[in-house]
């Protein structure tokens, strides 16, 4: 008698910009593992998501007990997954301090990618400084910490541009979601230099984020929250569907987030025009109730 074995759909992988790494087109983000679940529940949550495809896992020193989490599961599989944390300062010296530290807690001597954590919160010329950020980070891959350096950004997208006019960056991480461009304009300011560079591009935030931030316990995203009929699907078809988009990072708490999470991903379809026209307006309205709440625009 034969025995029928269940093989889970592998997630469609893009190419992660000039690095060349292929990665999948859903990643995980460890906030809510980190934060609101307790070791062992996260650590099952992290493996489950490596068996499904889910191997670009987004961290953070900030993320609650998510590194130490992730430094279990390393132990056995790190081979297996594209790892990336983040190092939120301005100075080069502090950065590395920083990411030696996560690669303590991660129990790895190298992570895939860091990057300078939202870089909305300082001033581009600090960061870009020979004693700044991103000259840390550069000496981490030359010291072989890092493969890949980049940064993440939340708001003030004018100092996104302004650090990729300037500095030599591998990847950057936007947050990018229907109703937000509105508020933002990543996808018109920052996006298309991203492509000139040939930058790898990650999309983050594509529910509009946690409501109030807030990861300690399962909560609607800011899309559902605001609006509970809320497609949250269409949310990730709209970031997938922008160009030069490799990956959309979601937090999520259990595995029932996560297969749903890798069923829409699997099944992406580009947005149909009929599709597009409803977001813009949703979008529209959405935005005009959020107003800047990742911070400040200018």
């Amino acid at each position: 008698m034969t025995t029928a074995i269940s093989v889970v759909e592998v997630l469609p992988q893009r190419r992660l910009g000039k690095t060349g790494e292929r990665v999948p087109v859903l990643g995980m983000g460890t906030g809510p593992g980190g934060s609101g679940l307790d070791d062992a529940e996260a650590i099952r949550l992290y493996e489950t998501a490596i068996d499904r495809g889910v191997s670009y896992l987004d961290t953070a020193p900030g993320y609650g007990r998510a590194q130490h989490q992730l430094g279990e599961v390393m132990r056995r599989r790190r081979a297996e997954v594209f790892l990336v944390t983040k190092t939120w300062t301005a100075s080069g010296e502090e950065a590395l301090s920083i990411l030696e530290q996560s690669l303590r807690d991660l129990r790895t001597e190298q992570v895939d990618l860091v990057y300078a954590h939202c870089v909305g919160s300082f001033e581009p010329d600090t960061l870009l400084s020979p004693s700044g950020t991103l000259a840390g980070l550069r000496e981490a891959q030359r010291r072989g910490w890092t493969r890949y350096v980049g940064f993440t950004a939340h708001h003030a997208p004018w100092k996104a541009a302004k650090i990729l006019r300037e500095a030599e960056v591998d990847v950057v991480m936007l947050a990018m979601n229907y109703a937000d461009r509105f508020t933002y304009h990543f996808e018109e300011q920052v996006l298309p230099l991203a492509l000139e560079r040939d930058v790898g591009l990650v999309a983050m935030k594509v529910y509009g984020g946690a409501t109030n931030m807030d990861y300690k316990a399962p909560c609607p995203s800011a899309m559902g929250a605001s609006r509970p009929e809320t497609d949250h699907r269409l949310a990730l078809r709209y970031a997938l569907g922008l160009p030069g988009v490799a990956s959309a990072v979601v937090g999520m708490f259990d595995e029932r987030e996560l297969e749903q999470n890798c069923r829409w991903a699997r099944a992406f379809e580009p947005l149909t025009r009929r599709e597009a026209a409803h977001l813009e307006a949703e979008g529209r309205d959405l935005a005009a109730g959020w107003g800047p709440h990742f911070g400040a625009v200018e």
